[in-house]
């Protein structure tokens, strides 16, 4: 009987001793990290810079926000390490865990477990009056919107591990928004998806501008957006252009920040002349313009 005591308090006391030095040992590798965020109140849609710094020796960085994970550059000092997330304009508001996992030169893992707060943003509404012609469409051209869809949802699921963007992101047009992201709309009493970019005014015929380097990964003339280009930047990161007159790159071309891709137009389901700006960090759908905000911290 002293025997099997003897086993018990032994078993327990190993118990403890592994609880404690592996608490001991998280938060050890806890305070190794600091990660920080810029902005550090986050927004639905918004663009978000994460900064991980520890030791020197720290080889790689990921980051994880909702279950999703998010790769990270080294930045120009050793130890520090940025990447870009995306707050999609349905994320909840409230506060998040955003974690980040490191690796050092001798394959020791760190973890570092931070709290983010997501504030809501009430998007403004545009209910329009409109033909029914171009609210409800004929089963032709819906079976060809769906078909679309699908094309240009496979285009934005696909990932490139390499990153292609580097530094700053620049506006592909420098006219004033029509539209800000985020509108929802509706059509002769009927809600439609929210507007998932910015318009920007330009003139037919305006140069539109790569916003960052990257690789064309489709172009095609679509029901509504008529003619588009997407644009893969790298590391689940997509930037689209629609409406365009005239397309002047081909798909699988590297094309470089500043570059005009194409020209200002109207095709497609289009008012006006304009170009509709979007963009997709890891399938979040954010504001085009949360990255131009953040370009005066983004590093050569």
């Amino acid at each position: 009987m002293n025997g099997i005591k003897m086993k018990l308090v032994f078993g327990f006391a190993l118990l403890v001793a592994i609880l404690f030095f592996g608490v001991g040992a998280f938060s050890y590798a806890q305070d190794l990290l600091n990660v920080t965020c810029v902005p550090n109140v986050l927004k639905q849609g918004g663009a978000c810079l994460v900064t991980v710094s520890g030791p020197g020796s720290l080889v790689s960085v990921d980051g994880e926000f909702l279950g999703s994970k998010f790769p990270m550059a080294p930045g120009s000092r050793k130890g520090v390490f940025r990447g870009l997330l995306g707050i999609d304009m349905q994320t909840s508001p409230g506060t998040h865990e955003l974690r980040a996992f490191a690796r050092d030169a001798d394959r020791k893992s760190l973890t570092k477990i931070s709290s983010v707060k997501v504030e809501k943003v009430d998007f403004a509404v545009q209910r329009l009056t409109l033909p029914r012609s171009m609210v409800d469409l004929d089963p032709e051209t819906l079976e060809r919107v769906r078909e679309e869809t699908r094309r240009v949802s496979a285009v934005l699921k696909g990932y490139r591990a390499e990153r292609l963007w580097n530094g700053p992101f620049g506006r592909p047009v420098g006219g004033e928004v029509s539209t800000p992201f985020g509108v929802r709309r509706v059509l002769n009493g009927q809600e439609r998806s929210p507007h998932t970019g910015v318009d920007l005014r330009a003139a037919e015929g305006t140069p539109v501008r790569v916003c960052n380097r990257g690789i064309v990964a489709l172009v095609d003339e679509l029901f509504f957006s008529g003619n588009s280009v997407v644009l893969d930047h790298g590391w689940g990161m997509y930037s689209m252009y629609f409406h365009l007159s005239e397309v002047l790159v081909q798909e699988g071309e590297t094309v470089e920040r500043g570059s005009v891709l194409g020209l200002a137009g109207s095709t497609g389901r289009a008012t006006g002349p304009h170009l509709h700006w979007g963009v997709k960090i890891n399938g979040a759908r954010v504001d085009p313009l949360s990255l131009i905000e953040l370009s005066q911290y983004l590093e050569e």
